[in-house]
């Protein structure tokens, strides 16, 4: 038996109207030196994450290879080639976080969401990763989600901050 994937009007629409912002978007920078970058920010901004459909059409607007777009995507550590959760958490891997324990609330954060860093929830409701500092020593052990900080982080403290996110 084969299976079909139905898409209603409604997913169409949607998928037409993202694609044409990133059109939109290429327009834009396409004259500017260094256009891919902004471009690239711009899908992410509307997708979530650089969909490969969508990367081939950046190639050709942009008359660059796939190859270069994958080497720059790839490079950034903001650029992702993988859908992410409704809420990213990034859990600063810094020397001060790190000295205060920052490994235990990652850890902890990993066995409340069941997902290993850099993995997202079944539910696509978080994306967890362990990143570089974040610029907020002072309120090591530190993570975001989203936008929010939370800062001087105890293991214990996590299922609380979860649940401000359900």
């Amino acid at each position: 038996m084969e299976h079909q994937q139905t898409c209603s009007s409604a997913d169409i629409a949607e998928a037409d109207e993202k694609l044409e912002k990133v059109k939109h978007a290429i327009v834009q920078f396409k004259l500017m030196k260094g256009a891919l970058i902004p471009v690239l920010h711009e899908v992410q901004d509307i997708y979530g994450f650089l969909p490969e459909p969508v990367l081939q059409v950046v190639s050709e607007e942009l008359n660059l290879p796939l190859s270069e777009i994958y080497g720059v995507a790839s490079f950034y550590h903001f650029f992702s080639l993988t859908p992410k959760g409704e809420n990213v958490i990034h859990v600063c891997m810094g020397t001060a976080c790190y000295i205060k324990g920052a490994q235990a609330v990652l850890d902890r954060l990993s066995t409340e969401l069941k997902v290993p860093v850099q993995g997202t929830t079944e539910d696509n409701k978080f994306t967890l990763e362990a990143t570089r500092c974040l610029g907020a020593c002072g309120l090591a052990p530190v993570m975001t989600i989203g936008e929010k900080v939370h800062g001087r982080l105890v293991p214990n403290a996590v299922p609380k901050i979860l649940n401000e996110y359900n």
